[in-house]
């Protein structure tokens, strides 16, 4: 009997720790429920921080495999990587080699990361690794680019998550009670809308894993925690993303249908 192929890889690449579980996580538990290798590469924080060890558990119950950690500063919390410049600070092609080299090792067909705006709050670190993560995916498959950072490998697709204008009803004015922005995009803009409703409880159990974001008053899981369960499903419930595809032949990833 044939054996079956395994689904393709897919990859997440965030600013910080909880990133994952808030922009995608009910896509991520999706794929990995589906046997697909997950993976998830965060820019900020230490590898040996108390959010390092949370991002741990929250991949766990995801089913991402372990940390992927470039070890960078948070851009408001500098001693979150003693040592290391803010991730906004770090030269670009730095940034952009480490990316790299995780693309090559997972070999995803889909890249998940944050949309130009760096998502609704616009955070600069999300900004960045936005750009840095677009850069990284048209370098990965050019073996003249970082030959350093392992065999070329060209992802078939960008999914940013994002989050269009018809989706802030609930979430909208949560934010801005605590001075945070509300940048959405308009709903033609939105290619990809997807109902991770299966899922859900184990993506809020992945935010809920952020502990000490999740006590705080003004970060997103602290945010949500404060919700009736009902209010909280309906935001966590849907995941958007604007796609980016490329072509893709020889050392390419196949494109996920619906990733």
């Amino acid at each position: 009997m044939p054996s079956v192929p395994a689904p393709p890889a897919v990859l997440a690449v965030v600013a910080h720790p909880d990133d994952e579980a808030l922009l995608a996580g009910g896509t991520l538990a999706m794929h990995a429920a589906a046997g697909a290798q997950v993976a998830v590469v965060t820019a900020t924080w230490a590898p040996d921080s108390h959010r390092a060890e949370e991002l741990a558990e929250a991949l766990d119950i995801l089913g991402a495999g372990g940390p992927r950690m470039l070890g960078h500063a948070d851009h408001r919390v500098p001693r979150s990587a003693p040592g290391r410049a803010r991730l906004c600070d770090a030269p670009l092609d730095e940034v952009v080699e480490g990316i790299v080299r995780h693309i090559r090792e997972v070999r995803p067909a889909v890249v998940l990361t944050h949309d130009p705006y760096g998502q609704v709050t616009g955070h600069p670190d999300h900004r960045l690794t936005n750009r840095a993560t677009l850069l990284a995916v048209a370098a990965a498959g050019l073996e003249h680019l970082y030959p350093d950072a392992g065999t070329p490998w060209q992802p078939g697709a960008v999914h940013m998550a994002t989050h269009p204008h018809s989706a802030l009803a609930d979430l909208g004015p949560l934010l801005r009670r605590v001075g945070k922005s509300t940048l959405s995009v308009p709903d033609e803009l939105v290619d990809l809308t997807r109902d991770v409703s299966p899922w859900a409880a184990r993506k809020w159990a992945a935010i809920a894993a952020h502990r000490s974001e999740a006590a705080r008053e003004r970060p997103l899981p602290g945010v949500l925690g404060r919700l009736p369960e009902d209010v909280r499903h309906r935001i966590i419930a849907t995941e958007y993303f604007m796609v980016s595809a490329r072509a893709t032949t020889g050392t390419a990833g196949a494109t996920v249908s619906g990733a």
